[in-house]
């Protein structure tokens, strides 16, 4: 029987369900699933189109394995499409969750369609183990924007620490296969910025982020660069391989072999993103302004959550930086 250390960052080839049953030993800080949806993707291995009861029983196993798995004060996320939702909610309820949100994922653009409108939305449900709040990781200052009374107003009112975002996100983009963070090899994927925004508010570093269908790593991805631990499982020898590769490249950056490692750290540049993509300024406009730099700054420095005084000269130049990546991860269509 594997011991925890065989899951601390460890992408494992095999059945999630079959690989979590073999320890009784709750590990998880965090996990998050995004299943197949059972519509009929192109999977190397997997078969995703089965009868809807196999599917919703299968369901049924795999997230009471990760339950077992997950600390009384871990959070469970599962992104799902509109066909199994209902089944989710309902099977959540009966492991004993707690539903924090229910949250809509909307897409800046969505899948087109010819008899029915556009699909442009994914289900995430957020759950907790425990029901009251100070049981459970939630770093609010990680996912605080700045607010229109800041930006704007100049509102006395204001909160200095921003506002809470809302539960519809709409500031991700679907991942197209145009964008530097597509890996072709995989046939669907989250996007990064979403994961962090996750990740950085229901888990701490050093936590440990569990992903039941790694696919093609993104929950890894980002758990390393926000100095967490991971454990990815996956029934594909190709997916396993290749998010092995891309993670090393990750590596690299953090331990300053990488072009991209300049001003900030991984995570730190990964915030930075993350913050520039949720505001929703464009960096000349920012650039342009100090009052709004020295908004921005400030708002990494809370969501850092360090001690650390960013100079607004760093952040400027990081911004600057970003003009690149906007370009090919930011467009509107494909």
């Amino acid at each position: 029987m594997p011991h925890m250390i065989d899951f601390e960052n460890k992408i494992l080839r095999g059945d999630c369900i079959e690989i979590l049953s073999e320890t009784n030993e709750p590990f998880a800080d965090l996990v998050f699933a995004d299943p197949p949806f059972n519509i009929g993707y192109e999977y190397d291995t997997y078969e995703d189109k089965v009868d809807s009861k196999e599917y919703v029983e299968w369901t049924d196993r795999w997230m009471e394995a990760c339950c077992k798995v997950l600390k009384p004060t871990g959070s469970f996320y599962i992104a799902i499409g509109d066909d199994f939702a209902a089944h989710v909610r309902i099977i959540g309820d009966k492991l004993g969750l707690t539903l924090r949100n229910w949250i809509i994922w909307h897409y800046t653009f969505g899948q087109q369609t010819k008899f029915k409108f556009a699909r442009a939305h994914t289900h995430v449900f957020y759950f907790t183990k425990a029901s009251h709040p100070k049981d459970f990781t939630f770093n609010d200052y990680a996912v605080r924007v700045p607010s229109d009374r800041q930006l704007i107003y100049n509102d006395k009112r204001a909160d200095p620490r921003g506002k809470m975002p809302d539960d519809v996100w709409n500031e991700y983009s679907r991942v197209c296969g145009t964008f530097k963070e597509r890996q072709r090899w995989h046939p669907c994927q989250m996007p990064e910025l979403l994961l962090a925004r996750i990740i950085s508010v229901s888990s701490n570093p050093d936590d440990l982020v569990l992903d039941p269908f790694s696919g093609s790593g993104t929950t890894a991805a980002v758990a390393l660069q926000l100095e967490r631990r991971y454990t990815g499982i996956d029934i594909s020898e190709s997916y396993v391989a290749n998010t092995g590769i891309r993670l090393r490249s990750f590596k690299r950056a953090a331990n300053g072999q990488d072009e991209d490692s300049r001003l900030l750290t991984s995570r730190e540049q990964l915030e930075l993103k993350r913050l520039f993509v949720d505001v929703g300024i464009p960096a000349k406009e920012i650039l342009e302004s100090s009052k709004l730099l020295g908004i921005f700054t400030e708002q990494l420095a809370r969501r850092m959550n360090n001690n650390k005084r960013y100079p607004k000269e760093t952040i400027a130049v990081a911004l600057t930086d970003l003009t690149t990546w906007v370009m090919r991860n930011l467009r509107t269509s494909c």
